[in-house]
């Protein structure tokens, strides 16, 4: 039997060689693709993140004049009033509460007139 010629094997072996970087370049195109969907998704949910963000202190800023929604507001960070008396009950739990305190401007709710 006659042996193939060298070049004949040399062009296979090239040829095998293309063909493996040619899957390799579409996996890494495909895999490129499928990240880059993943972060533009991401980017669009920090992007409604931060005008849901832009519209909460707008709101903060139309009130900031309001003496009831300053109240309010500081009522939810734990100040009292100078005419109230804080109680304390020595038996309660040591957690923090877990319904959380928003001010109305905050919450996107309307506000009650």
């Amino acid at each position: 039997m006659r042996r193939p010629p060298v070049l004949l094997i040399l062009i296979s072996v090239l040829a095998g060689i293309g063909i493996m970087q040619m899957t390799l370049m579409i996996g890494a195109t495909a895999y490129r693709s499928a990240l880059w969907g993943r972060q533009i998704s991401e980017v669009r949910d920090e992007v409604n993140r931060l005008r849901r963000d832009v519209r909460i202190l707008e709101q903060v800023r139309a009130h900031a004049d309001d003496p009831e929604y300053l109240r309010s507001l500081a009522r939810c960070l734990g100040f009292v009033g100078t005419d109230e008396q804080v109680i304390v009950d020595q038996k309660a739990p040591h957690q923090p509460n877990p319904a959380e305190c928003r001010a109305p401007a905050l919450t996107g709710e309307p506000r009650a007139p």
